[in-house]
């Protein structure tokens, strides 16, 4: 096997409890004139009024932009541009959940490049380095902090789109489980789901060739050896905490693991790209409207069990990560046993069970396929070939709740 791995991260990544007051000197570093993105209930926390007076104290002029909303609307990105330009931030930083992540780096990127937000739609559009980006998440999920993806909802697009480019990478990741310890149970365990959803699709994802122009052409790249530490790592976290987090959101140490498996699984995804759950939640979300992570969530055991006859070595691994026991188990009962207890801790913690509670209609069952399967960055990192007629079969199985109907 080839030993052939890419890795693309932060400059700096700060975990742990209180690490948020490192803010003002990480700030400080970068200049002295901040645009916040971030959402109207944080800004209105007294936490939040902490950290604005924490930059203040430090001598960095600040400028709130508190009106960022969930999958980052296209044309509100020109709005907070428009507003800041005059300002002439020297940094964004991101506080909040993965949308006011995603809000600081399109509008670091417009800030730097100028022009209109779809002309950077895709991969490596991005022409450089963007203004610079510190993204402080205080929800567990998507990983944002670390990925080079920025994901937005466009008026014109019946599906959400991507902006995926290196330059998008934040220059500084301040991930401090404190700032989580509010989050509401429903929100831990859409987030954590969607977390552990990334670490399982890198880990299962397709390895490719290792040609030296394989990072060059595509921001995903595929699972390796590094990406695969991240993932196990991940799915470890969230297999023991998830859990507990969502029954009892004081619980400082389960926090704190779900914050580093979410961490964890976005180094892993960043660079290895998931697959087709996240292939039939594009447009499936888009029908329903429901959020990301519930979404790909519920679609991750139709997917595994989908994909385990050609990762079938990887499925026994994230069953160990997951805490089950190896002993007398053959590979083939421990890739089951993955699946049975990705499917348990959903259902423990409220994840919808099928496309059909979902609400997606069963008239929309084909148009959901033939649009993830048109989603190639995706499709193209799945570990065993899907076609549309493989699709089809697997969005009945996910509609109709039929795990064995999956593998087929």
């Amino acid at each position: 096997m080839s030993l052939f791995a890419a890795l693309r991260l932060p400059r700096e990544i700060l975990f742990g409890k209180g690490q948020r007051h490192a803010l003002p000197a990480v700030a400080g570093r970068l200049g002295k004139r901040a645009l916040i993105c971030t959402d109207e209930r944080f800004a209105g926390t007294e936490l939040f009024a902490r950290i604005v007076d924490g930059l203040k104290g430090a001598s960095i002029e600040v400028l709130v932009h508190d009106r960022v909303l969930p999958d980052v609307p296209r044309d509100s990105v020109a709005v907070c541009v428009e507003e800041a330009r005059a300002f002439q931030p020297d940094m964004v930083i991101g506080v909040g959940g993965g949308s006011c992540l995603d809000m600081a780096k399109c509008a670091a990127l417009l800030l730097a490049h100028g022009g209109a937000l779809q002309g950077y739609y895709g991969e490596f559009k991005v022409p450089g380095p963007v203004t610079p980006v510190i993204a402080v998440p205080t929800t567990a999920g998507t990983g944002s902090e670390v990925t080079p993806v920025a994901v937005i909802s466009d008026p014109d697009r019946t599906l959400k789109v991507g902006i995926s480019s290196p330059y998008l990478i934040a220059s500084v990741a301040i991930c401090d489980p404190e700032l989580t310890m509010s989050c509401p149970p429903g929100l831990t365990a859409i987030a954590g789901a969607d977390a552990l959803t990334h670490a399982i699709e890198a880990f299962t994802a397709a390895r490719r060739g290792g040609g030296s122009d394989l990072a060059q052409q595509h921001v995903f790249v595929g699972k390796s050896a590094l990406t695969d530490h991240f993932a196990l790592l991940a799915i470890k976290l969230l297999g023991r905490s998830l859990e507990k987090a969502y029954r009892d959101g004081s619980d400082e140490d389960a926090r704190a693991d779900v914050l580093m498996g979410a961490l964890a699984a976005g180094c892993a995804f960043g660079t290895a790209g998931t697959a087709a759950a996240h292939a039939v939640q594009y447009p499936a979300g888009a029908l329903t409207h429901t959020p990301h992570g519930l979404g790909v969530a519920t679609m991750l055991p139709y997917v595994m069990s989908y994909n385990r006859s050609a990762a079938t070595a990887e499925m026994a691994e994230i069953a160990l990560a997951l805490g089950i026991d190896g002993n007398g188990r053959s590979t083939d009962e421990l890739a089951d046993a993955a699946i049975q207890e990705v499917s348990r801790l959903f259902a423990a913690i409220g994840i919808t069970p099928t496309l059909a509670a979902l609400g997606l209609a069963a008239d929309k069952l084909d148009w959901t396929a033939e649009q993830a399967i048109g989603i190639g960055r995706l499709i193209k990192n799945n570990p065993r070939p899907i076609g549309l007629d493989d699709m089809r079969r697997l969005i009945q199985a996910a509609y109709d709740g039929d795990l064995a109907a999956s593998a087929s």
